[in-house]
């Protein structure tokens, strides 16, 4: 047991009990116990498997190649719409752990395998994206914004995307647009944290909802 991550766990104010038991369960499947991005990470020959964490409604465990796990249960979940790789099963209270035990020492152990074995993850070649009319003139008139989005990673540009796309107006998409040219213009994600106080740089884990 990793000591960083007794400490993460004893501050936990949510799922503090389900994440000690799914913590046990990896622990005895024989995985290195980490703490990385601010969560508990199991690696194997110094890979990272499993993932470990929890959101108001429920806790996980996340397997980083789960997408290569058969999922004899069908259990595994997409955790994003545009996740490729990795999976989670989600919790929300101890006994569904419990029940489970057998199950998720299989799916840990089959995820070792796939270590032992080398396999990789072949990513899908994304289409192009299809920039909204109303980004395509903010381009145009304002080139330093240009510069920035340009400059930000595939799938930030894909985040944002999506928001833009996903308004049913002009009016609402350039609404859109111009409130998150701020953010973009520092280089910032659509999820990525901008307050400074989350524990899951460089994901926002919603901190700034208490600064007062």
């Amino acid at each position: 047991m990793n000591p960083k991550v007794d400490e993460f766990l004893e501050k936990s104010a949510k799922w503090q009990e389900e994440l000690k038991r799914l913590r046990n369960i990896v622990l005895a499947c024989g995985l290195t116990e980490e703490l990385k991005w601010g969560q508990p990470c199991y690696t194997f020959n110094n890979t990272n498997v499993i993932l470990l964490g929890g959101f108001k409604d429920y806790c996980f465990i996340s397997f980083l190649k789960g997408v290569l796990l058969h999922d004899s249960e069908n259990i595994l979940q997409k955790p994003g719409e545009n996740t490729q790789s990795g999976r989670i099963i989600p919790f929300t209270e101890i006994q569904e752990i419990n029940d489970l035990t057998q199950t998720l020492k299989a799916y840990i152990y089959e995820a070792m395998e796939v270590e032992k074995a080398g396999l990789k993850v072949v990513s899908e070649v994304k289409a192009e994206l299809a920039f909204p009319d109303e980004l395509l003139q903010k381009f145009k008139s304002d080139t330093a914004f240009k510069t920035a989005f340009e400059a930000l990673t595939p799938g930030r540009q894909r985040a944002y995307n999506i928001y833009f796309t996903g308004a049913k107006s002009s009016k609402a998409r350039n609404s859109r647009i111009e409130s998150y040219t701020e953010r973009i213009m520092n280089g910032k994600g659509f999820n990525d944290c901008i307050c400074g106080l989350s524990k899951r740089l460089p994901n926002c884990d919603g901190s700034h909802k208490y600064i007062s």
